[in-house]
This record gives structure tokens, C-alpha cells and sequence, in this order.
């Protein structure tokens, strides 16, 4: 499983199409289709959240973090973690609903869902990953904004993407 990698956005390739949050939606309902979640009884749930700073739109994904303070607030141990680098993972049967890790979370990326009775964050498709799959979130990009790398790619990306603004500066 990729447990070394993460989730990042290309800001200047994100469109704001909300693909993404559709896909997350789909991929964590009991639907085999977009068009039975559609038309579908319980309406399926994103766990991204977008937001727009400016006109810009930010795409926003729990950070699976090495010390995550929502799992170490929950009083329940809803919120838990099989082993170091694996996703984080948020069971809403044993959680009481005391919203701790709301407030906990430094990226406020946990939501609590519409009916109040269940709280979502991004689980990075466990599921998915465990089939050999990319997070669907990353899989429905229509342009590669939303990828999901090692922390080694990331950062030689950014070396990368610097050198080249640096040298373009030379001439």
C-alpha cells in the first residue's frame, strides 16, 4: 500500500470543476453508478473540501499527519491509525460525537455531514489503495491537479520548478 505517499494540488492546474469531490462522493456510497447516486434514496458525501481564495478554488484533503491531533483529542478512539504512514481512519460507530477533533484539526478538514449524525474526513480511499487504486480523487482529475506522490517526488518537483524559474531569470 502507498503508505509513503500524499496527496497534493497543482493550485495552477485546479479548475474548480469539483470532479474530484464528486468522485470522493461516489467512491465512499454503496452506488456502483453516478446516475444511481443520483437518483439514489441517500445522497452520497464528499469528504474534500473546496474552498475559493479569490477566484482561485482550493482544494482542501486531511493531511494524514505523523502526530494527528484529532487522533490523539478523540476520546472514543474513533479516529485511528493501524500503523505508522497508513491513512487515518475514522470509524463513525464507535465515535460519540463530542466533535473534539474538529477543533483539533489544524487544517480544518473534518466536516460533520448535513444530517449532524456523522462526521467524514478523507480517508485517502483506504479501500481503493488496498486494491492497487489511486485515491478517486486523484483518478478523476481531469487535469492532473490532484496527485498522489511520494514526499520525495514532491519535493524534487519543487527543486525543479525553482531551478527552472531561477534560470529563466538568467537570460
Amino acid at each position: 500500500m502507498a503508505a509513503d505517499k500524499i496527496i497534493v494540488v497543482d493550485i495552477e492546474k485546479c479548475l474548480g470543476c469539483h470532479t474530484c469531490k464528486l468522485q470522493c462522493a461516489l467512491a465512499h456510497s454503496h452506488y456502483n453508478s453516478l446516475t444511481e447516486a443520483v437518483y439514489g434514496e441517500t445522497k452520497p458525501v464528499s469528504r474534500i473540501i473546496i474552498d475559493h481564495i479569490g477566484n482561485q478554488p482550493v482544494p482542501f484533503f486531511c493531511r494524514h499527519c505523523d502526530d494527528a491531533p484529532c487522533m490523539a483529542i478523540c476520546p472514543s478512539n474513533a479516529i485511528t491509525r493501524d500503523h505508522e504512514g497508513a491513512p487515518i481512519l475514522l470509524d463513525n460507530r464507535r465515535c460519540i460525537g463530542c466533535r473534539a477533533c474538529i477543533l483539533a484539526c489544524p487544517f480544518g478538514v473534518i466536516k460533520q455531514e448535513a444530517s449532524g449524525k456523522n462526521l467524514l474526513k478523507c480517508d485517502l480511499c483506504f479501500h481503493r489503495l488496498q486494491d492497487g487504486e489511486l485515491p478517486a480523487c486523484v483518478a478523476a482529475c481531469p487535469t492532473k491537479a490532484v496527485k498522489f506522490i511520494t514526499v520525495e517526488e514532491y519535493t524534487s518537483n519543487k527543486r525543479r520548478q525553482h531551478t527552472e524559474k531561477y534560470i529563466a531569470t538568467l537570460d
